[in-house]
């Protein structure tokens, strides 16, 4: 029997009589069309997961995964984690032109500045002696110890999108890839029948919640392979991977193994690293019918965790994604990031701050714990951060969008337990003390998965693009213990 030379996906499933719903993940992560792979860099499955591109890893590794906690919007680190006293003293009073001047504002460019403090009171926490404010009782209270606090950050983009993409990118251009995808393809999957990188939004009731494009997990000019895949926390965690109607397993696993042979013979063909994709997506679909519902069913969860979470889980919550982000890691999940869209706080920061803290507090320090005691948070690097702070001046009652200094925090994965890194200048205005860039942030995270950024590249145009940029980049070993 002679085959076509070449095969239309969408015809055979036609032909056969069975959905496409079950296959529909492959087109998820992007359609056909080469990037210049050579042929030995076409990554395949292998029984531990899949292959990476990195074969001897630059360091020895401190940290298997990563989760990164996204306050989406622009959390303020003045009324959070950045305490400053002369805000105080300065309320209402116009904001000295030395620090604003030539410098670039967002809406409120051309108005009246005038200096607003910091709208919750500040404590000190733990043996760290952390200052944190008081809407963080549960985080502050029971983690302060365990958190590495850069208040140092800046960053290139003043508005959310450009800001987001910058953060997750390293470019403000789109069509680069995420972080989570470079670390799909440097260093492989772990598991089998789950995603190596996967995404879940939540959405607060408080400020304004922007939205999330999913090119913030694309992977850009690497093969789709290596796109997030955005799991929901309510109604079917993955579109079109349920099993249609009347199919069963056996039948459903000799469709894809048909459709995988004509694939493959396609991919002999011409050597398109995309058709390689769509074999493994395949797969990868068909695995999920059985591991995504164990994932999703927490029945096994101890009462005394789904306490510490304060969820049943199911609910859509920030906190019910924390508990699924501990289960996908436990399952070999590389990349794990959960965006909260509630901290756009242009008005009324006093009551929306506390009331968004309040949606992330519980579920944060719920992670942490439980990390740490399965003893997986010496391995797992924990981010928490936004694209970008807030004003130290008023825009009514609320803060514009700033880029010039702000915080983040990490936890585990070898970062130093309890520490305190750079600061802002009185106002919060500037980062002014050991500075750390968002490359900088992203070279340091990467060393501590054994990556050296400087050697971490992909063809493409021409160019060894990197994650961290072309401008020099550097780990903040001062953060690693």
């Amino acid at each position: 029997m002679l085959l076509p030379s070449s095969i239309a996906r969408r015809s055979f499933l036609r032909s056969s009589g069975v959905s496409v719903g079950s296959m529909a993940l492959a087109n998820l992560l992007g359609q056909s069309g080469s990037h210049g792979l050579r042929a030995d860099d076409t990554l395949g499955i292998h029984s531990q997961g899949m292959k990476g591109a990195i074969k001897t890893l630059h360091y020895v590794p401190k940290a298997k995964r990563v989760i990164w906690l996204y306050m989406a919007g622009g959390m303020s680190h003045l009324d959070t984690f950045d305490n400053k006293p002369k805000l105080v003293d300065l309320n209402g009073q116009p904001m000295p032109e030395s620090f604003t001047k030539g410098q670039q504002i967002a809406q409120l460019q051309g108005a009246k500045l005038n200096c607003f403090a910091p709208q919750h009171p500040f404590k000190k926490w733990g043996e760290s002696g952390h200052e944190i404010a008081t809407i963080w009782p549960e985080l502050a209270g029971k983690c302060a110890d365990d958190l590495c606090i850069i208040r140092s950050m800046h960053t290139e983009a003043i508005n959310h999108d450009p800001a987001h993409t910058f953060m997750n990118t390293g470019s403000m251009n789109s069509g680069r890839p995420a972080m989570g995808s470079w670390l799909l393809y440097g260093l492989g999957a772990q598991s089998q029948n789950l995603p190596g990188f996967v995404v879940m939004v939540s959405t607060g009731k408080f400020g304004q919640s922007q939205p999330i494009a999913a090119r913030q997990w694309h992977s850009g000019f690497l093969p789709s392979r290596f796109q997030g895949v955005e799991f929901r926390s309510t109604g079917s965690p993955v579109l079109y991977v349920d099993r249609p109607s009347g199919v069963s397993p056996s039948q459903q696993r000799d469709l894809v193994d048909a459709v995988s042979a004509l694939n493959r013979i396609e991919a002999d063909r011409i050597r398109d690293p995309e058709i390689e994709t769509r074999i493994s997506q395949y797969e990868m679909a068909f695995q999920m019918q059985t591991s995504v519902p164990d994932l999703m069913d927490i029945s096994s969860e101890p009462a005394h965790v789904l306490e510490m979470y304060g969820t049943k889980g199911g609910d859509g919550s920030f906190a019910s994604n924390c508990l699924l982000a501990r289960r996908l890691a436990e399952r070999g999940v590389g990349f794990i990031q959960l965006y909260h869209r509630d901290w756009d706080h242009h008005g009324s920061v006093k009551e929306h701050i506390a009331g968004t803290a309040a949606e992330v507090d519980r579920g944060a320090a719920a992670l942490l714990m439980d990390l740490k005691q399965r003893d997986m948070l010496k391995d797992t690097i924990v981010v928490f951060g936004s694209e970008f702070g807030r004003t130290p001046m008023a825009q009514g009652n609320g803060r514009d969008h700033h880029l010039a200094g702000f915080t983040m925090w990490l936890a585990g994965g070898g970062f130093k337990p309890g520490m305190s890194y750079g600061a802002t200048d009185e106002l919060g205005y500037h980062a002014v003390e050991n500075r750390v860039s968002v490359h900088d942030l992203h070279a340091t995270m990467l060393h501590q998965l054994g990556i050296d950024h400087t050697r971490f590249s992909y063809k493409f145009q021409g160019l060894d693009s990197k994650l961290t940029g072309v401008e020099p980049a550097r780990v903040v070993s001062e953060l690693l213990g």
